[in-house]
């Protein structure tokens, strides 16, 4: 994979710089082989001349190169939007104003709009570079209010320009497209202003920037230059007119008078669109009326569910895991636990889980050596039920200490990858060598550093440093000369970095947007990070956009940072596993029917496996994500509601409620709990959060729920909503 995108960057790199170059390069060199030999110039223009006639030969190589490289860097990153435009799929949904398929709107339009504004500079530059060549030379001269102006350079001039107002003709024409995801306000996508003046406007501008290169050619060919300049100055009055006037007229006289009706059925656009691109049109909404009274016997149906409340906070009870399970200071726990479900004794039960990493900040003695080839990784993973507790009120632990003990069976305990570990280690040692990595502290009333278990890693977790070359490489990566000096760093030694789990799959599938909230779990014998990957786009025509990083952040979620923040369409396409002991790391097709995943498969053919393939228990740990369902959550609260006009009223508009812990008023987060749903047969394990009315979000005083979101986590997932 990593080769493939190499070759679209060198390749998107080559266009690019020879695009630039060559044009640019062409430009000044006909500009300069047409100027007038021998026209006498000016005395300021012969100092010129004088000043650039030395340079004249590097300038006319040296300035396209510069510039072709600019270019060449620009469109190298812009490698994505090109494959996917070569490798595009089709969504089989099309858009109700164009009736195009929604796969021009992601995958197309954005390439051509590339295209077009990439060409513009081009053309642009170039044109002004032979401007500035002719009039040095002569070509173009000005004296007092008279501008001559020479066959050859006429030609030039006027040609670049018909080609530079042509490709305006085409951006504004491709600029009626992008309205379809263009925020107006009450919806994302063209209203009735826009589908009414707007885009028929663009139309008829699209058609006069034509007309005006037509012009320019004809300026070439006959010399006269009244023609386009006439059309140039037509080409800026229509855009005011008919790209400004003409649309808030419309808006004023028709639309905000009965916004509500004209606006009717781009609203219900809006909201048919938004829904698909959330994946939320399959939702189950069940209306609950609520009673004061009950019935004898009622508790008894929701007895599964009640011996399945969770006890145990995630989010609290850190500080006890480590106060019991630590062990030694150069461990540590994550602030946030995590809950997962397990079969102990035939039953699934709710666990909360957490990984003993290492804490390199509790050692005794801290130094090169230390840090970087003994202290190298954390070890085992400590789990409690979550729905009970011990008779002294701690954790009832169904998995503990060191070496690990308890009800997951046997598996490799040692954690070389994992969310806190250190920035690189260097690991591995030659056959029959004393291991030194520190594997665990042995037990007995010797509880020292000294008295622990040592290990060498035998695992493919990195590169070999067996030659100096490479040594030297990550000396400098790393700024450390001890990688160079340790005689301790052999040609067996392997070098570990990139380590945190969702630095992994991001290096591996750097098209995937990634779950937050990476968890882990005991499968197979191993410990694995569990990651889910996303496929996302802003492009989704008519669909509401949001911004993803303030949407799902909470009490527990900083607002992270997205390398594509605005979406309005997303799927959990994929679940990436990474081993947390070698870094391995696996992809698997999720949702294989998902367009852009399919295109990226296209891409890159061999990364991901078939859902098929995972193994029946990695299958029972997978979940529900949470910040996808923060996410659709976040679309909920408007987009509820199925009728065009109580969402344009927004009288039925919900909120989330704020987390009644902080006082930061940050959103309350989502909690996974094993539950039966309404009409369920057996209990689930779930993720559900609450809504209150919008206008209580800001009211102190009081909170009446309203409306009760959950989905089940277990593969094979459902969501509903129901409302009280």
């Amino acid at each position: 994979m990593l080769t493939t995108q190499w070759w679209a960057m060198g390749l998107m790199f080559l266009i690019g710089f020879a695009s630039m170059a060559i044009v640019m390069w062409l430009s000044i060199f006909i500009a300069f082989r047409s100027r007038p030999l021998y026209q006498k110039l000016n005395s300021q223009l012969d100092r010129y001349q004088q000043v650039v006639e030395p340079l004249r030969r590097l300038a006319m190589i040296g300035i396209p190169v510069l510039l072709g490289l600019f270019v060449g860097v620009s469109t190298a990153a812009r490698w994505s939007t090109v494959l996917q435009y070569l490798n595009r799929t089709s969504f089989g949904q099309t858009d109700p104003q164009f009736g195009f398929d929604a796969s021009f709107f992601v995958f197309e339009l954005p390439f051509l709009r590339g295209l077009v504004a990439y060409a513009s500079a081009i053309v642009l530059i170039s044109g002004l570079a032979a401007i500035a060549t002719h009039y040095l030379y002569g070509g173009i001269r000005i004296n007092g209010r008279e501008v001559r102006v020479t066959r050859a350079a006429r030609i030039q001039i006027a040609v670049m320009a018909a080609i530079y107002i042509a490709l305006q003709a085409v951006s504004i024409w491709l600029d009626q497209y992008a309205t379809l995801t263009q925020d107006t306000g009450t919806i994302t996508g063209a209203a009735y202003t826009e589908v009414n003046a707007g885009i028929p406007g663009r139309a008829i501008l699209a058609g006069i920037a034509a007309l005006v290169a037509l012009l320019f050619i004809v300026t070439a060919v006959i010399g006269r230059w009244r023609l386009p300049l006439i059309g140039t100055a037509l080409l800026i009055v229509s855009g005011l007119v008919v790209g400004t006037i003409y649309p808030a007229i419309v808006e004023r006289f028709t639309v905000v008078p009965n916004a509500k009706q004209v606006e009717a059925q781009y609203i219900q656009r809006a909201i048919d669109a938004t829904t698909h691109a959330y994946g939320l049109d399959d939702l189950d909404v069940v209306s609950y009326d609520a009673v004061t009274t009950a019935s004898q016997g009622q508790l008894r149906e929701d007895a599964a569910t009640t011996a399945s409340i969770r006890i145990l906070d995630p989010a609290i009870v850190s500080p006890t895991f480590r106060q019991l399970e630590r062990v030694k200071q150069y461990y540590q726990f994550a602030t946030h636990l995590d809950v997962d479900r397990y079969e102990i004794d035939g039953q699934t039960q709710d666990t909360v889980i957490a990984v003993r990493e290492l804490n390199q900040a509790g050692q005794t003695n801290s130094g090169w050596y230390n840090n970087t080839l003994v202290y190298t990784h954390g070890y085992g993973v400590v789990a409690a039920y979550g729905n009970s507790r011990a008779a002294d009120g701690t954790p009832q632990f169904l998995e503990s200490g060191i070496p690990s003990t308890g009800k997951l069976g046997e598996f490799e305990p040692r954690v070389y990858f994992g969310e806190n570990s250190p920035e690189y280690s260097i690991v591995g040692a030659p056959d029959g060598a004393a291991p030194i990595e520190l594997d665990y502290p042995r037990g007995g009333n010797d509880t020292s550093d000294t008295n622990a278990a040592t290990f060498t890693f035998d695992g493919d977790g990195g590169p070999v440093l067996d030659d100096v070359v490479k040594k030297l490489v990550y000396a400098l990566k790393f700024q450390s000369a001890d990688l160079l000096l340790s005689d301790n760093v052999t040609d067996q030694s392997q070098i570990l970095y990139d380590r945190n789990p969702i630095e992994r799959v991001g290096k591996v599938a750097p098209y995937l947007t990634l779950d937050t909230d990476t968890y882990p779990a005991v499968v197979d014998g191993r410990i694995v990070w569990i990651v889910d990957g996303y496929t996302t786009t802003a492009n989704y025509p008519y669909s509401s956009v949001q911004q993803l990083s303030s949407t799902i952040a909470d009490t527990y979620t900083p607002s992270p940072d997205f390398p594509l923040d605005d979406v309005n369409y997303i799927r959990n396409s994929v679940k990436a596993t990474v081993d947390a002991y070698d870094g391995s790391v696996t992809l698997y097709a999720w949702d294989d029917e998902d367009p852009i995943l399919k295109t990226w498969q296209k891409i890159f053919p061999s990364t991901l496996k078939p859902a098929s393939e995972m193994s029946e228990q990695l299958t029972s740990h997978v979940r529900y994500p949470a910040d996808l369902f923060k996410l659709q959550r976040a679309i909920l609260q408007t987009y509820h509601v199925d009728d065009a006009g109580t969402f344009y009223s927004g009288d039925d508009a919900w909120a989330t409620p704020e987390d009644p812990t902080q006082t930061s008023g940050v959103a309350q987060p989502p909690y996974y709990l094993t539950m039966q749903m309404p009409d369920a047969d057996a209990p689930s394990f779930s993720i559900y959060s609450t809504y209150i009315p919008a206008k209580q979000a800001t009211d102190t005083g009081q909170s009446v729920l309203t409306g009760f979101l959950a989905a089940n986590a277990d593969p094979g997932r459902t969501t509903a909503s129901s409302r009280c």
